[in-house]
C-alpha cells in the first residue's frame, strides 16, 4: 500500500554520501550543485504552481496536490490540481472574448462579451468543490488506464461569476431543453483545430442550480490560464470535467449532450456492480453525476513523528457531491474503533467541510490514521477500494496516513 510507506531522505552528510555510499571526489563538487540522484525529484511545473505538487503528465498538463498542501480552508490557486485533456490556448484576448449561447432548445441564439456579462448580470461568489472523477484511480486492481491520481485531484476555491440560470433565462430557452453542453478553446493534442478536445455538460436540473456559474474570477482574481481563463463553467459537486475551461460556447440540447467524452465509457461507470476486470458494454454504463461522500486528512502529513502519550490534532476536509456531510470519524486501530470528529458546516452549498479531532497514541510504534465521512442518507466511505470500473472512477475509500511515535 503506497500510503503505508514512510518516505525518508538522509540529510546528514549529504555532500559526502548518497544512498549510504561515499561520493567519490566529493571535494571537487562545486558549491550549490546538486548530485544527479537528488535531481530525480525535480519537476518542471508551471511557474505559478507550488513546487510540492506532483507532475503526472506535461502534455497535456496533469498535476496533483499532496494532501498536506490542501490544508487551507479555501484552496490557493498555486495548490489547485490541473487536469487538462488538450492544450490550453496560447493567447487570450479577453476584451473580445465572446460566449455564444445556442442549441436546439434556443430559438434566438445570442452572444455576450465578458464586459456584457459583468454589466448585465448580478455577480455571485461561491466556494465550490471540484474533484476529478478519476481521483484515486491508482488504487484500482486490475489497474485502470489514465493518469494515476492518488488523493490530490480535489480542491475548493471561491468562484465569482454569473449564474448560468440567469443567462439562460435572459436568452430564452424552449421547454424541450434537456441538457447543457460546453465548448472550450483548448486544442487537440494532434494539432487538428477541427477536432474537439472535450465537450461535456450537465442536465437542466444541475444547470439551473444557484451555484452553477459562468465564472470569470477565482479567489477574487482573474482565473489562471491553466484553470480556464477568461471564462469557465463551474458546476460544483460533480466531476470536474463537467466544469468546462476556456468557455466560448454553451449549447442547450433537446437530448443528452453527445459531445467529446460524453459517450462510451468516458466519465461513466457500470450501472450495476461488475466483477473486477469485466468488460462492460456502453449501453450498460451510466454518466457520473453527483460525486460520492469522501474525506481527506490534511494534517499531519503522512510520515509524521509524534510524541507518545501526547494529544495531537488531526484535521482535514470532507465533501459529498450535491449533499452535505453529516459526520466524520477517525480510527487509529485499522477501523476496529472510531471516534467522532468536530465537523463544521459548509461555507455554502457544494463547499467542502472542515473537520478536526485530537488523537493520542499511547504505545511506541507504527500507526495509521484513517478518516471516514458519512452523508445524510447514511452512506459512508468504505475502508477498501469500492466498485471496480473500467476507467477507475469514483474511488472514495477512506483516506489513510502513516505516523509513528517517538
Amino acid at each position: 500500500m503506497k500510503r503505508r510507506a514512510f518516505l525518508t531522505k538522509s540529510v546528514a552528510g549529504a555532500t559526502t554520501t548518497m544512498c549510504g555510499l561515499p561520493v567519490v571526489f566529493s571535494d571537487n563538487l562545486p558549491k550549490g550543485l546538486q548530485l544527479i540522484s537528488e535531481l530525480s525529484d525535480v519537476q518542471d511545473l508551471p511557474s505559478d504552481k507550488h513546487s510540492g505538487l506532483t507532475l503526472l503528465n506535461d502534455r497535456p498538463w496533469n498535476i496533483e496536490t499532496p494532501p498536506h498542501l490542501l490544508d487551507d480552508h479555501i484552496t490557493p490557486k498555486d495548490r489547485i490540481f490541473i487536469r487538462n485533456n488538450g492544450i490550453a490556448p496560447e493567447t487570450v484576448d479577453s476584451e473580445h472574448w465572446e460566449l455564444i449561447v445556442e442549441g436546439e432548445a434556443v430559438p434566438n441564439p445570442k452572444s455576450f462579451t465578458i464586459a456584457q456579462l459583468k454589466a448585465n448580470f448580478r455577480a455571485y461568489t461561491y466556494q465550490l468543490t471540484l474533484e476529478c472523477g478519476g481521483n484515486g484511480r491508482s488504487e484500482f486492481n486490475p489497474p485502470a488506464k489514465g493518469n494515476q491520481w492518488t488523493t490530490g485531484a480535489v480542491y475548493a476555491s471561491q468562484w465569482t461569476g454569473v449564474r448560468l440560470r440567469d443567462l439562460l433565462e435572459a436568452v430564452g430557452i424552449n421547454d424541450n431543453a434537456v441538457y447543457v453542453g460546453y465548448y472550450g478553446r483548448d486544442t487537440h493534442l494532434s494539432g487538428d483545430v477541427n477536432k474537439t478536445v472535450i465537450s461535456r455538460g450537465v442536465p437542466m436540473s444541475k444547470a439551473m442550480e444557484d451555484e452553477t456559474l459562468i465564472a470569470y474570477q477565482l479567489n477574487g482574481e482573474d482565473i489562471p490560464l491553466m484553470h480556464g481563463y477568461p471564462l469557465r463553467l463551474v458546476a460544483g459537486g460533480w466531476p470536474a470535467s463537467a466544469s468546462g475551461k476556456w468557455l466560448h460556447k454553451i449549447v442547450v440540447r433537446d437530448k443528452v449532450h453527445d459531445g467529446s467524452k460524453m459517450t462510451g465509457d468516458a466519465y461513466r461507470v457500470p450501472c450495476e456492480s461488475v466483477a473486477p476486470g469485466s468488460k462492460v458494454q456502453d449501453e450498460n454504463m451510466c454518466i457520473i453525476e453527483s460525486m460520492p461522500v469522501k474525506s481527506l486528512i490534511t494534517y499531519p502529513k503522512t510520515g509524521a513523528v509524534v510524541r507518545q502519550n501526547q494529544h495531537f490534532e488531526v484535521r482535514g476536509h470532507a465533501w459529498a457531491g450535491d449533499l452535505e456531510v453529516s459526520e466524520v470519524h477517525v480510527s487509529i486501530d485499522f477501523g476496529a474503533t472510531w471516534q467522532k470528529c468536530k465537523l463544521d458546516a459548509p461555507a455554502n452549498r457544494l463547499a467542502w467541510q472542515h473537520w478536526k479531532t485530537e488523537v493520542t497514541l499511547d504505545k511506541p510504534g507504527y500507526y495509521e490514521v484513517w478518516a471516514r465521512a458519512t452523508d445524510p442518507t447514511g452512506k459512508m466511505q468504505p475502508m477498501i477500494v469500492p466498485g471496480w470500473n473500467p476507467k477507475g472512477y469514483l474511488n472514495n475509500a477512506c483516506h489513510r496516513i502513516a505516523v509513528k511515535t517517538s
